[in-house]
């Protein structure tokens, strides 16, 4: 027994020393030793739990907790199993684990925060965060404080949130950096595209402090700056220097698996439809090992939209559906889903399908009815179907009473020549904003525009109610007055005499204008031509008219000379007369063609005429062929085509038919 206890203590003087120095393989073989001689030791059991944490065997940790329960009870090495969970992506069961310990320790808040934040409760984590800074002073400050400042980052661009300037000091590049994604999810982005490069110059400065770290670990540390300032350049359309950073984010390959697939996915929103096959490899870096655990639920959700649409914009129908149907089960509430379907099945020229698929989502979710039957109305309108798209729009209670809105609906009944449906449309929205802003700059916007309207259109009746509540608003407005005096001027003359009472008199509307100007400019329709002036007055006025002729005449271009002039050669004397009335006209030439030319049909020669002639043989020509002629036994067909026709002559037996030559190169003719 002396002996035993000597090796064990020799072996815990091995296990110190090899904690100390960091090598926990060999502080885990003393351990094991240990357990060999002293089974039922608690420290030796803690003790491999944490090397084995240490060594990264995190299953065989929570394997040993398992076996040793009893002995080593759970408030013991509560801090190692959360751990363990933690990193074997067990979020639900670590903070489990945690919550289930009265009193938390420094090192268990720590813990806590990572949890709540990997769970997205950013509320919660925020004040974990904030309580561990103010009641806790060591060496880990700046790394709770660049903690706290991810938090607020994550709550701005995912919650949409504006939380409080906690004042971090922006001493590290990792605060810069969260202090640029929190100006991002702001929506300030200039202001977070200069965040970013102080960031980024933070950066170089502090790695190129060390000796050790080479540029392509300064580049690889950089990589997800760069991505980011690539996000902030795609949000301004500047889409070709983002996908130039992108690119160059990807050729590093970094080992962060959530950066890459972050990266990937905005190369493909660039790409859209266009550039489908780098958008096919990019779409695998997506789903790398791991990822669905780096990246919030959001960018997971966005990275599988674009896989859906992916689908669909390289011709797989199947594979479109299948994923559009996996996202609708996963987010049973949002519109996405559906209307990658939708646009799947125009695509399919099914618009009917797509509309009844809308219309169905819509009575299931009225919450979210207002894009989906914007898109109903989209479809109406390509297939023509005004009307039910004037349908569909107004019963769109949150967009009812917009200006944009009222201003298609009533260009859609306009063109369809629905002048009553406009002009409900105009008092439907006065009666609102009557009710609920009244006198305000939008309600007398509209009451104009639905005054001008029904003028347009002929309604001067309808139109006077809304000319007289524009005018008791403004007695001044003059305008407004005439438009009201010109429609009672049909209505109620009596009326109209009136109310010309309250226009101004003439010597008041009168400016100092300069007709003549006036009359002159661009604009007038009829522009006052002034006479020429005539030099001298004492010239007749036959001479003064033959003037003015003379410089009214347009001066005459000079002709062109022919290319082969020679200016020294004597004319032709002879050249105004006709080439017939010329002395040295000699006719034409008469040519052998000319006297071989018939007067038969068309197709015939002159010696075909005089064998034909029976008046000059002396006897028909025998009916069989003599002995040795060379006549053929069957007839001949003729090659020759009548004018103006292009149908070949029919050929009889025997008879070759004419081949067509193949057109030579840069000739003008066909075969």
């Amino acid at each position: 027994m002396a002996g035993g206890g000597g090796s064990v203590a020799a072996l815990w003087t091995e296990v110190n020393r090899c904690g100390q120095n960091g090598d926990f393989t060999r502080a885990l073989k003393a351990v094991n030793r240990i357990l060999h001689e002293v089974k039922d030791d608690v420290t030796a059991v803690h003790c491999k739990i944490v090397c084995l944490v240490q060594n990264g065997s995190f299953k065989e940790a929570l394997n040993v907790m398992n076996t040793y329960s009893k002995l080593i009870g759970s408030d013991l090495v509560v801090f190692e199993k959360a751990y363990c969970e933690y990193r074997l992506n067990r979020v639900e069961n670590a903070l489990k684990t945690i919550e289930s310990v009265s009193e938390q320790t420094d090192k268990l808040k720590e813990l806590y925060g990572q949890v709540l934040y990997r769970l997205e409760r950013y509320d919660e984590c925020k004040a974990v965060y904030t309580d561990l800074i103010r009641n806790s002073q060591d060496e880990y400050e700046e790394e709770r404080k660049t903690n706290l400042s991810a938090v607020v980052a994550a709550m701005s661009t995912w919650e949409e949130a504006s939380p409080d300037d906690l004042g971090l000091s922006e001493t590290t590049y990792e605060l810069s950096y969260n202090a640029a994604c929190t100006l991002i999810g702001q929506g300030k982005l200039v202001e977070a595209l200069n965040k970013l490069q102080e960031a980024e110059e933070l950066c170089r400065v502090s790695l190129s402090e060390d000796s050790d770290v080479t540029e392509e670990d300064i580049e690889a540390e950089l990589a997800v700056i760069h991505s980011q300032t690539a996000y902030v350049m795609q949000l301004q359309g500047r889409t070709e220097g983002a996908l130039q950073l992108y690119n160059q984010v990807i050729k590093l390959k970094p080992s962060d698996v959530g950066l890459l697939a972050v990266t990937a996915n905005n190369i493909i929103t660039i790409n859209k439809d266009q550039n489908v096959f780098d958008s096919k490899k990019k779409v695998k870096l997506t789903s790398a090992e791991g990822v669905e655990f780096k990246l919030a639920k959001k960018q997971l959700q966005a990275i599988e939209f674009n896989k859906a649409l992916l689908a669909m914009y390289t011709n797989q129908s199947d594979q479109c559906r299948k994923l559009s149907s996996s996202l609708q089960s996963q987010n049973p509430g949002h519109p996405r889903p559906i209307l990658i379907q939708v646009a799947q099945l125009c695509r399919e020229k099914q618009h009917s399908k797509a509309i009844e698929l809308l219309q169905c989502f819509s009575d299931q979710h009225p919450e979210r009815a207002s894009s989906i039957k914007l898109t109903m109305a989209q479809l109406y309108l390509t297939q023509g179907h005004v009307t039910k798209a004037c349908d569909i729009l107004r019963s769109i209670k949150d967009f009812k009473h917009k200006q944009g809105m009222i201003s298609a609906l009533v260009m859609m009944y306009s063109h369809e020549e629905d002048i009553d449906s406009a002009i409900d449309v105009f008092s439907q929205a006065i009666q609102y904003y009557q009710s609920e802003q009244p006198g305000s700059p939008v309600h007398l916007a509209l009451v104009r525009e639905a005054a001008d309207f029904k003028l347009k259109y002929g309604r001067k009746k309808e139109a006077i109610s809304d000319l007289e509540q524009l005018w008791k608003q403004n007695t001044n407005d003059i305008h407004t007055l005439a438009q009201l005096i010109s429609a009672y001027s049909l209505v109620d003359q009596d009326k109209a005499k009136s109310l010309s009472k309250h226009l101004p008199s003439p010597e008041s509307m009168s400016f100092n204008v300069d007709v003549e100007e006036l009359e002159n400019s661009h604009g007038a329709n009829y522009v006052r031509k002034k006479a020429p002036k005539v030099l001298g007055d004492n010239l007749p006025k036959d001479q003064g008219q033959e003037d003015v002729k003379k410089n009214n005449k347009k001066k005459k271009k000079k002709g062109k000379l022919p290319k082969n002039f020679d200016p020294e050669a004597t004319p032709d004397a002879e050249r105004w007369l006709p080439m017939r009335e010329r002395s040295y006209y000699r006719g034409r030439k008469k040519g052998k063609k000319k006297e071989q030319v018939g007067k038969g049909t068309q197709g015939t020669t002159s010696g075909a005429t005089s064998d034909l002639d029976a008046s000059k043989t002396a006897k028909s020509p025998p009916t069989s062929p003599q002995p040795g002629s060379a006549q053929s036994s069957a007839p001949a067909a003729s090659n020759a085509a009548p004018p103006r026709q292009q149908k070949p002559a029919a050929a009889g037996p025997g008879a070759r038919k004419k081949v067509p030559q193949k057109k030579k190169k840069g000739g003008k003719g066909g075969w």
